[in-house]
């Protein structure tokens, strides 16, 4: 018998459910709270578990993170040592993804938050369109997702760079890695799209001297972490007009405060947190996998670091 425990506020556990019972024949499913004997549960299946709920789990053998962003779990610091974390890497999560943040550079670079305004004054405001080939967009985060991202956007003729712990190798993309590229990164940045993982380096990255790097008018989309940026920063630099324009899934608070200035500018766009979700019919079967591997003593795919914090 597999015992796995689900946990998420976001995520159907009856799909997750059916879709690991077609993967596993010995599938016991539970939903948390209904933990049952926590002796019995071996793997736990989450997204931003309650602090201190894996650690009543005496017999866990695996922890499987809903999604790519792991901090809600390896900043809980009663997290049971030894117990292998893994994220999902799922195609459809990528493709989900690319969809969001190239919609949102077309939607900056095409001008249509001035066409928006526009329409509230009933006025017929014609903007020249530009080629993509003449707007820069830099991807901080080449991970899985940001890779793939920063690709489309290439393919779609958009002049882009990408910024990364490391030296990353993509076709036609500029590579800029480390604290001292990080100047000239964002300096050629016309629209930036944020998708770092949130670590104690990457915290508060993007401050008001940062934001202010950027070139007078540039535009910026953030689907990583809202704790990745200074948000007084930004509303500061929206209002002055550095930066122009802004797309936000993810922010320090989540649900979004009814009073938080984002709500009440007209060139900000908020969405909740759903650029990219998991999803079970695709990512169940690595899900199973994994499952699998944990329980055979065997390494498990797509671990994650607790150290590095992804």
């Amino acid at each position: 018998m597999t015992t796995v425990l689900f946990h998420s506020d976001f995520d159907p556990p009856e799909v997750w459910k059916n879709c690991l019972a077609r993967q596993l024949s010995d599938l016991e499913f539970r939903v948390w709270p209904d933990v049952g004997v926590e002796e019995d549960v071996e793997v736990a299946l989450v997204w931003k578990p309650p602090a201190g709920m894996l650690k009543k789990l005496p017999n866990l053998k695996l922890i499987v993170n809903l999604g790519a962003g792991v901090d809600a779990i390896v900043d809980d610091p009663s997290l049971p040592e030894g117990v292998p974390i893994t994220r999902l890497v799922d195609p459809e999560m990528g493709r989900m993804m690319t969809q969001y943040v190239l919609l949102a550079a077309l939607r900056h670079h095409r001008d249509f938050v001035a066409f928006e305004r526009a329409r509230e004054r009933r006025q017929w405001h014609y903007i020249h369109p530009r080629p993509t080939s003449e707007v820069r967009i830099g991807v901080m985060g080449l991970g899985h997702l940001g890779s793939q991202v920063a690709q489309e956007l290439r393919r779609q003729g958009f002049d882009v760079a990408g910024w990364a712990r490391s030296r990353k190798a993509l076709p036609e993309v500029e590579s800029f890695v480390g604290q001292e590229e990080l100047g000239p990164f964002l300096q050629r940045s016309d629209i930036l799209v944020v998708m770092l993982p949130l670590t104690a380096e990457t915290d508060t990255l993007l401050d008001q001297s940062r934001l202010a790097m950027l070139p007078q008018g540039a535009k910026l989309i953030n689907v990583g972490r809202g704790q990745l940026l200074d948000e007084h920063a930004l509303v500061e630099a929206l209002r002055n007009g550095h930066i122009a324009e802004a797309t936000l899934d993810v922010f320090r608070e989540e649900p979004l405060p009814p009073e938080h200035p984002f709500w009440s500018m007209d060139q900000v766009l908020v969405t909740p947190h759903l650029a990219s979700v998991a999803v079970p019919e695709t990512a169940a079967a690595q899900v199973a996998d994994n499952i699998c591997r944990a329980q055979a003593g065997e390494a498990v795919l797509n671990r994650v670091e607790p150290g590095r914090g992804y």
